[in-house]
C-alpha cells in the first residue's frame, strides 16, 4: 500500500522541498560566511528545533503512532534496525577514520537520534509508503527519549562522561512537550484552517532546519578548515550505510520494493537536527558539526536515492 504524506504542500512549497538538497550546502555556506553574526546564536538552536518538532506533532494523530494493519512486521523490522545500524555503525565508521573523541560523540548521536522529519517526504518522492513512514518517524522519535541517551552511554560512555539521566530530561522538553502539543491541537481543531496550517508546517520546517546547519557551521568555522574533509566522509559513508543496509535488509526480511525503499530512507535519515541540539547542550560545538554535516548529505542522498527508486518503477512493464 502506497500511502499519500500527510499534509504535503504543493506547488511552490513542493518545488521548495524538491530542491532542499540545494539549500542545505547553501545554508553551510551561509553559516561559514556569515560566522561573525551567526557564531552567536547558539542559544536558538533548542527553540528552534522545539519549533520543528512542534510541525511534526501538528501534522500527527494518535493513529500514526499505531503500527499499521498491514505493515506491522515491517514497521518492528525498521524500528530495529534504526536503533541498531546507525548507531553501530557511526561507531564503527568514526574507529576507523580516527575521528577523535569530540567528532566521534557527534556521529555516533546523529546515529543514536531518531529518523529525521524529511524522511516523510523523500518517501514520498521515492514511491514509498508514507503511511508507514509517518507512524516509524513518529514512534522512533518518542522513543529516542530514552534509547538515544542509553545507545550513546553504552557505546561511548567507557571514553566520554554521558549524562544519560539528564539528557532524557531535556528530550521530553525538546520532544515530547512540543510534539505532544502539536497532535492535541490537530486532534481537537478540524475544518479549512487545519488544512491550509498543513500546507505551511513542511517549509517552516525545512527553513528552521536551514537555519539550524547555518548557525552551527557558524560556530565551528574556524575549525571546518581543519576537520571538513574527515567530517564529510564519514557522515557520507554513515548516511550511505543506513541507506544501503535498510535497503538489502528489508528485501533479505522478503519485503517488497515499496517497503524497502520505506525502510531504507527511514533508517539512513536521521534528525540530525537533534543531534545537533542534544551535542552543543551537553559536549562540545566541535561535536555538533556532523549532526550539521550530516543534514546536508542526507537531503542530497534522500533526493538521489528517490530518483534513483523512481527511475526504477519508470523501467518496469506496466500491467
Amino acid at each position: 500500500m502506497r500511502g499519500h504524506p500527510i499534509g504535503f504542500p504543493e506547488g511552490a512549497a513542493e518545488m521548495f522541498l524538491k530542491l532542499f538538497p540545494l539549500w542545505a550546502p547553501l545554508a553551510a555556506l551561509v553559516g561559514f560566511l556569515g560566522a561573525p553574526l551567526l557564531a552567536s546564536w547558539g542559544g536558538a538552536i533548542v527553540p528552534l528545533l522545539m519549533l520543528v518538532m512542534l510541525c511534526m506533532g501538528l501534522t500527527l494523530k494518535p493513529v500514526d503512532f499505531v503500527a499499521l494493519g498491514t505493515c506491522k512486521r515491517a514497521f518492528l523490522v525498521g524500528m530495529l534496525l534504526q536503533f541498531t545500524v546507525m548507531p553501530l555503525a557511526a561507531l564503527l565508521i568514526a574507529t576507523l577514520v580516527d575521528l577523535g573523541p569530540e567528532l566521534t560523540i557527534g556521529l555516533v548521536l546523529v546515529g543514536s537520534v531518531a529518523g529525521g522529519t524529511s524522511s516523510n517526504v523523500m518517501t514520498y518522492l521515492a514511491g514509498g509508503n508514507v503511511a508507514l513512514s509517518v507512524s516509524m518517524t513518529a514512534c522512533s522519535t518518542l522513543a529516542s527519549t530514552v534509547m538515544t541517551p542509553l545507545l550513546l552511554a553504552f557505546l561511548v560512555g567507557s571514553s566520554v562522561q554521558v549524562p544519560a539521566a539528564e539528557m532524557m530530561l531535556s528530550l521530553v522538553q525538546i520532544i515530547l512537550l512540543p510534539v505532544g502539543i502539536g497532535v492535541l491541537v490537530n486532534t481537537l481543531a478540524a475544518g479549512a484552517m487545519t488544512t491550509r496550517l498543513h500546507a505551511a508546517l513542511a517549509p517552516l520546517s525545512v527553513m528552521t532546519i536551514l537555519l539550524i546547519i547555518a548557525i552551527v557551521v557558524a560556530i565551528n568555522a574556524q575549525r571546518v578548515a581543519e576537520v571538513a574533509v574527515v567530517v564529510v566522509l564519514a557522515t557520507l559513508a554513515h548516511n550511505v550505510t543506513g541507506l544501503t543496509l535498510g535497503y538489502l535488509t528489508a528485501r533479505l526480511v522478503g519485503f517488497d520494493s515499496v517497503i524497502c525503499r520505506t525502510i531504507a530512507i527511514e533508517v539512513g535519515m536521521q534528525n540530525s537536527g537533534l543531534a545537533t541540539a542534544l551535542a552543543l547542550k551537553f559536549f562540545t560545538p566541535l561535536s555538533a558539526l556532523p549532526g550539521a554535516i550530516f543534514s546536508v548529505w542526507l537531503n542530497i542522498t534522500g533526493s538521489v536515492f528517490a530518483s534513483v527508486m523512481t527511475w526504477s518503477d519508470s523501467r518496469k512493464p506496466r500491467k
